[in-house]
């Protein structure tokens, strides 16, 4: 009985207990906080050193009357930052000197919030050159990276306190079913000034992980990641600092970079901070928290890469496996451009940006590997010269070549193509010597199979350039070609130790005397591109909004 009467008094003391909690849940007062004061220390500041020692680190508290908790905002892109005790150090990373509107937010009971901004003025000097040069392909030039998806564990997570994937690897295209993750194109940009920007080109869809998409997007959790519709666009400033989590000291990077404005690498984590582990010209490992509802906390590893999965293969070849017979009757390299997608990575590199004084000819445009201004489809290449407002320029276009992939010594090419239009329209079928990394230009020689410009319709150029006959001084000719911009010609070189000698449809446009005396008598590789404007294009029609070179095939023979 005794036994029985304490656990029923129990019971009624737990009851009770209840029903006084709940009663001070639904009758306790609601107090917005007041008194909100907001400080900071920049780390570092002293008379010499007015905005801090370069690191960018700054020491904020807040304290307010009534407050349970505080959640800041940067100014940096960078909000929403939990700090219970209102006390939290933050990284500003923008390099330079930078002013900042700091904003923390106290909140009371009832869900009522006091806010109060500051400004200040950090200045930090982390800047990781090399690591910038190699995401973007330098100053003035963009890269654009792609999933790693050939490769084991481009997708893997593990615990904090190790440096791989240990709990789980996607093994070789095991996303591919989900849709939207592969196709995805990350495109690293870097300006004049060193400042780096990301846009992430996926399609108008983003691959979630399920404890994300709650606060990302409003939906349930959907028990497994998942593709939503979500707007990723626009280009998004990166900063860079120095890595901080310590997990591998052996590390050479040791740097991170952050995506402002809620920036993200394909997979949406819920953390725009990412970790490099490694970085290569092609290749990219990085490293990112994330942080689930429970507060636990878990390591996520990404890899991407320059060559994309999906578009023709860097294992494709222009080469026919043929020995030329000296006749120039041998097919011994083409391009037919049959398989649409990117133009095949085994034949064609890119030039990307804006080069240096616009590529040597106060040129307009800058250069990417974009789709919208390089593609092959139907059987044709076709690049596209736009008038758009992209890094700097105001148009935008695409030169490619086979620098490091293929070239030759002597032969005949055939390239058939249908020109652009437009006042400023500069397209060019062209060579150069494949010494031009070591002794420069002209002293490699330049080749120029055919050149036009939209000022002068329907004027074909092709001209040699050397030491002594470069620039205005080239040593070629022009002839007229009609309809060059609506039907397809072909244009032509066949190419000797004695003679240079071009063609547009079997007429003969300009005859060289080759000899040992100038640079035509080692090995060239190709390029096609179209400019805009320039010292040889002129003036830009103020109207033009696009044109597109289109080409049929690349034929090398010997």
């Amino acid at each position: 009985m005794k036994k029985i009467l304490k656990i029923s008094f129990s019971v009624l003391m737990m009851m009770l207990l209840y029903t006084c909690q709940d009663e001070d849940q639904e009758f306790g007062d609601v107090v917005a906080p007041t008194n909100l004061e907001l400080t900071f220390e920049i780390v570092g500041q002293d008379a010499a050193n007015p905005y801090g020692d370069g690191s960018g680190f700054v020491n904020f508290t807040a304290s307010a009357s009534k407050a349970i908790t505080y959640r800041y905002d940067f100014g940096d892109g960078t909000g929403n930052i939990l700090a219970p005790s209102g006390e939290k150090m933050h990284r500003f990373t923008l390099n330079g000197l930078n002013n900042y509107v700091v904003t923390v937010i106290a909140s009371g009971t009832g869900g009522l919030t006091t806010s109060k901004s500051i400004t200040l003025d950090v200045f930090s000097a982390f800047n990781p050159i090399e690591i910038k040069n190699k995401l973007t392909g330098g100053a003035s030039s963009n890269k654009t990276w792609y999933w790693d998806a050939s490769v084991t564990a481009h997708l893997g997570v593990g615990p904090l306190d190790d440096v791989a994937p240990i709990w789980y690897a996607a093994s070789p295209f095991e996303k591919e079913s989900v849709g939207c993750l592969y196709e995805d194109r990350l495109v690293f940009a870097q300006d004049a000034s060193e400042n780096v920007t990301l846009e992430l080109n996926n399609n108008g869809n983003t691959y979630f992980h399920r404890f994300e998409v709650l606060d990302a997007i409003g939906q349930p959790n959907p028990n497994e990641d998942t593709c939503y519709p979500y707007d990723a666009s626009g280009v998004k400033p990166v900063s860079f600092l120095p890595s901080s989590s310590g997990i591998d000291e052996t590390i050479s990077t040791q740097a991170s970079f952050s995506v402002t404005n809620n920036g993200f690498m394909s997979y949406y984590l819920g953390n725009n901070e990412f970790e490099i582990l490694s970085i290569t010209e092609t290749n990219l490992h990085v490293r990112v928290v994330q942080t689930e509802p429970s507060g636990f906390q878990l390591a996520w590893y990404l890899k991407f890469t320059t060559n994309d999965p999906y578009s023709n293969s860097a294992d494709c070849s222009g080469d026919s496996g043929n020995t030329g017979t000296g006749d120039n009757s041998t097919l011994i390299w083409s391009d037919e451009f049959d398989v649409d997608g990117a133009p095949c990575a085994g034949n064609w590199s890119y030039d990307l940006g804006t080069g240096d004084g616009g590529w040597g000819n106060n040129e307009a445009q800058y250069y990417t590997d974009n789709s919208d201004n390089i593609i092959v489809e139907n059987g044709l290449l076709k690049i596209t010269a736009k008038a758009e407002s992209f890094m700097g320029s105001n148009y935008t276009s695409a030169r490619i070549k086979t620098q490091n992939l293929f070239d030759f010594q002597y032969g005949k090419v055939q390239v058939r193509a249908k020109l652009p239009t437009g006042g400023g329209t500069w397209p060019a079928i062209w060579m150069l010597g494949s010494n031009f990394d070591t002794v420069g230009w002209p002293a490699c020689g330049e080749i120029d199979i055919m050149e036009h410009v939209g000022n002068d319709q329907n004027r074909i150029h092709s001209t040699l350039h050397y030491p002594g006959n470069s620039g205005g001084n080239g040593n070629g000719n022009s002839i007229v070609v009609p309809n060059v911009s609506t039907e397809f010609k072909i244009y032509e070189v066949t190419w000797s130790a004695s003679t240079i000698e071009f063609k547009v449809d079997g007429t003969t446009i300009h005859t060289f005397t080759n000899n040992t005396n100038v640079p035509f008598n080692h090995n060239f590789f190709l390029i096609l591109n179209v400019a805009m404007g320039g010292n040889f294009g002129g003036a830009i029609d103020s109207g033009f909004t696009q044109s597109t070179m289109e080409i049929d095939y690349v034929r090398v023979y010997q």
